[in-house]
């Protein structure tokens, strides 16, 4: 066979493999951002009446800005705290060694396959007029700000927390020897040694925290209340309440251009990080004395009280709840909606597979293709749902649409976890499988797919805890009849009584119980690992997943 001919056969594939991603992110991702772009610049009217609005108007207008400043301010805030908060945790996980600190690494896995509107439940079941802290404490959060913001951190703290210890796990052990030997103090050796090394890392993580509160939108609706709702809320209300669709619009440009100057605030520093580097970490020890074992307990009490509490509240108001809650997961329309959400996560899942599979192999040569698997992470659902009901208004509550949606959200899950894999795979084996003769499809299908099986199941698995919980598509573009168990629980808490609330616990009990399946999908082929892990860290999902060392990051819950 002819070179040539073999190269442009190669290229041919490639290119085919390319055009479904490369399909997908036009159309259903792109191009209804530029559709709302086109609408909030040009304030076109809508329903036969002019919009009197301008891409300025958001400034000019006393309520809206407070939105924009509200939305901005939780998601400063939030990184602030996260860093505060998640710096000592993850110090204590770096440099101490403990029973179960494998295990405590896995658990902070946890809140990303946990979907937003099941963790904002638990933390109203923590903090709410009935809660469990309320009720010991005396001191309700309902109409705070403070209520958000413990949400922000139960998704976030973890996300610090890894990366975090990525970064301790990264500073050069001789570099910290000599300066203690110099007669630096403690202090003064993390200040001038560790602090320079794991300051870009944890800019990094800060950054897709700030992305995450800023774009969150399951959050903020349950626990932002009337007065500390978010833009995405805002644009929700707009669209499905008062049909102000120009002022969505521009609401939704605007979000876009300030998630995207962070996103590229990301990308830069990521480009950094990707630079490989080889060090000699420090050796972990048995906390020593007392002050030692009060930071340790200290550490586990900050992830506890954050990131497991809410879960816990969860189970614990739902066992509560009392047999008539529960007979309602028996009842027709809870069965109808556990049905829908089964249906089109799996739909999703399949084209998300099929996607995720084509952009790694495509981006296994281009940095502008990996580059494009983020696009997903960084626009809002809501943004992306509005988009899609401008763009095509035909197909508005139509399956296609509704599954093509779900799956270019979670795709990327399979994109990232793939091409983390195929960096590290042997590139002399299919090599050598070619060598024999074997077709590439052949290559692919009998070498690198069965060594690839790991990384592609837990992207597999990210991206259905996606589909699982996903919220605000789900709002926008379904019809009545498919209602999901997101939507059923945000309709128990639109009802008033307590039975609703109580029902509410109940179904997000069960659908956190879906999402944990997922977790263990993604854990079980690390239980068995003969090797210490801990050096490079499994992702997070969920929202979004951090990645380890220089290998992948991966997102989750909106």
């Amino acid at each position: 066979m002819m070179p040539g001919a073999m190269t442009f056969k190669s290229r041919l594939g490639r290119g085919m493999l390319a055009a479904l991603p490369l399909l997908a992110l036009g159309l259903m991702l792109v191009a209804p951002l530029a559709r709302l772009a086109w609408q909030g610049w040009s304030g076109a009217p809508e329903f036969g009446q002019t919009a009197n609005v301008s891409l300025w108007s958001v400034w000019q207008d006393d309520y809206l800005r407070w939105r924009v400043f509200w939305s901005l301010a939780q998601a400063g805030v939030t990184c602030v705290l996260a860093l505060v908060l998640g710096l000592p945790v993850a110090w204590v996980l770096a440099r101490f060694e403990f029973p179960l600190r494998r295990l405590v690494l896995r658990l902070l896995m946890l809140p990303f396959v946990v979907p937003t509107l099941v963790a904002a439940l638990g933390v109203l079941a923590l903090w709410g007029p009935h809660g469990v802290f309320s009720g010991w404490l005396g001191v309700s959060l309902q109409n705070t700000p403070w209520l958000l913001l413990y949400g922000n951190l139960f998704f976030n703290l973890c996300l610090v927390v890894r990366a975090g210890v990525d970064a301790l796990n990264q500073v050069s052990a001789r570099q910290v020897a000599a300066a203690r030997s110099l007669g630096a103090t403690p202090w003064r050796a993390f200040w001038r040694i560790e602090w320079p090394a794991i300051a870009p890392w944890l800019a990094s993580s800060l950054c897709l925290v700030f992305l995450y509160c800023f774009a969150g939108f399951g959050l903020a609706l349950v626990l932002g209340g009337q007065r500390y709702a978010t833009v995405e809320v805002e644009i929700y209300a707009l669209v499905a309440h008062e049909l102000k669709l120009a002022e969505a619009s521009v609401l939704a440009v605007w979000m876009i251009l300030l998630t995207g100057g962070v996103a590229l605030a990301y990308a830069a520093i990521e480009k950094r990080l990707a630079a490989p580097s080889r060090v000699d970490p420090l050796a972990r020890r048995r906390p020593q004395g007392i002050w030692q074992w009060v930071a340790l307990a200290g550490g586990l009490g900050v992830l506890v009280f954050f990131c497991v509490a809410p879960m816990l509240a969860i189970v614990w108001r739902a066992v509560s709840a009392g047999s008539e809650a529960w007979a309602q997961v028996l009842d027709e329309e809870t069965l109808d909606a556990l049905w829908n959400t089964l249906r089109f996560s799996f739909m999703a899942l399949v084209v998300a597979t099929v996607l995720g599979v084509a952009h790694a192999l495509v981006a296994t040569r281009s940095v502008a293709w990996r580059a494009a698997a983020f696009l997903p992470f960084v626009v809002s659902p809501v943004t992306v749902a509005f988009g899609l009901l401008l763009l095509y208004p035909q197909w508005t509550a139509s399956l296609p649409l509704l599954v093509a949606a779900y799956a270019v959200l979670a795709y990327p899950f399979v994109a990232k976890s793939l091409a983390a894999g195929l960096d590290s795979l042997p590139p002399h084996l299919p090599q050598a499988a070619r060598t024999l003769g074997a077709s590439p499809w052949r290559t692919f299908w009998r070498v690198t797919l069965p060594m690839l099986a790991t990384a592609l199941r837990r992207g597999m698995a990210f991206a259905a805890a996606t589909a699982l919980g996903e919220f605000a598509v789900t709002l926008f573009l379904s019809r009545p009849e498919w209602a999901t168990l997101t939507t059923l629980i945000y309709q128990r808490l639109g009802r008033p009584g307590v039975a609703n609330l109580d029902v509410a616990m109940v179904l997000s009990c069960v659908l956190m119980g879906l999402a944990l399946l997922a977790f263990l999908v993604i854990e079980w082929p690390q239980r068995n690992a003969a090797s210490e892990r801990d050096a490079t860290p499994a992702p997070r999902g969920p929202r979004v997943a951090v990645a380890a060392g220089h290998r992948e990051k991966e997102l989750s819950h909106a």
